[in-house]
């Protein structure tokens, strides 16, 4: 009996083993580089107030804004207004308690087939473009990707993320910035503060399924042995980045859905960009994007081949890197 279950361990160890070598190799060979900022022909404007189009700026640039608002939308004309009477509710607040505070909120319109775009620009006639600025993606990028593309047309010395759900209070902004802060000196004017709801995970977990809440914990333990150390909420869409750490991170970005947020924070890991975990005020909003199954299963592969590629090489990270 003994020889028998010695045999059997043998060939499940083998198995494991081969399954992982396959893993490995199809990781390797489906690696693409990081993708280059491809911008169709119309993603290369942006609309004025006036409706007349206007050439965006580039995160090569110098910054010309305290504050950038990056807000990727993808089928959002129903919650992006509440979420943005909130955030330009507060930014027009802070300007007129301090004159010298500037900003400016770029909607990315992630190829919606409702009126996202044209919510947004609304807020752009009563603004101003020189406030509200809306991209229009030619076709659906992912979350990741259309982050990028506003990263990469930001003017603000800081650069936030934020959902268009609104799902974070804003205001709790000026927590991600004193945990900014609280991280100098920064090293090469690179930081990262992240917003959590890891204080919030008992109340949810009453709230959820048996299910849902093995397949949180099975993402958690997956993104720790994996990829990030140290950083108990990855996922949360309140981040808030030196426009230095931006540049860093996004121009080594390869994941464009919904797993960047891991490869991104990898990437900073790897840099050694300091990084806070701040506590914010979150509340869930009907009408996620996320199938709860099959999205969690897409992240779970995402992670595994996140750091397949980057131990075999088939992706790298460079000191230095500029996308033009």
């Amino acid at each position: 009996m003994a020889p028998l279950l010695l045999q059997l361990a043998v060939l499940c160890v083998a198995l494991a083993a081969a399954a992982l070598i396959l893993i490995s190799m199809v990781a390797f060979i489906t690696a693409t580089n990081v993708p280059l900022l491809h911008q169709h022909e119309e993603e290369k404007f942006f609309l004025n107030a006036k409706g007349q189009k206007e050439t965006l700026p580039s995160i090569w640039d110098l910054p010309t804004k305290q504050l950038s608002v990056v807000v990727p939308s993808y089928n959002e004309e129903k919650r992006l207004p509440v979420m943005m009477d909130e955030a330009l509710g507060y930014l027009e607040k802070r300007q007129k308690q301090d004159p010298s505070f500037t900003y400016e909120v770029i909607v990315v319109d992630d190829g919606s087939k409702d009126q996202t775009s044209k919510v947004a620009f609304k807020y752009c006639q009563k603004y101003g473009s020189d406030k509200v600025r809306v991209i229009t993606l030619v076709k659906n990028r992912g979350k990741g990707g259309a982050i990028r593309m506003g990263v990469f047309s930001s003017r603000g010395k800081k650069i936030l993320m934020a959902d268009a759900d609104g799902a974070t209070k804003f205001p709790d902004v000026e927590k991600l910035e004193k945990g900014l802060n609280d991280l100098q000196p920064w090293p090469d004017q690179m930081a990262i503060a992240c917003g959590s709801r890891a204080h919030l995970e008992k109340e949810s977990i009453a709230q959820r399924s048996y299910f849902r809440t093995l397949l949180m914990y099975g993402f958690h333990f997956l993104v720790w042995f994996l990829c990030v150390k140290g950083i108990r909420d990855t996922q949360c869409g309140f981040k808030l980045l030196t426009r230095e750490a931006a540049s860093r991170t996004f121009s080594s970005l390869h994941i464009e859905r919904w797993a960047f947020d891991v490869e991104l924070l990898y990437i900073a890991q790897f840099f050694k960009i300091p990084i806070a975990e701040i506590a914010v005020n979150w509340t869930e909003i009907e009408g996620s994007k996320l199938v709860p199954f099959w999205s969690w299963l897409q992240m779970g592969k995402d992670l595994l081949f996140i750091r397949l590629r980057y131990l075999t090489g088939a992706w790298r990270l460079e000191q230095t890197r500029k996308v033009n």
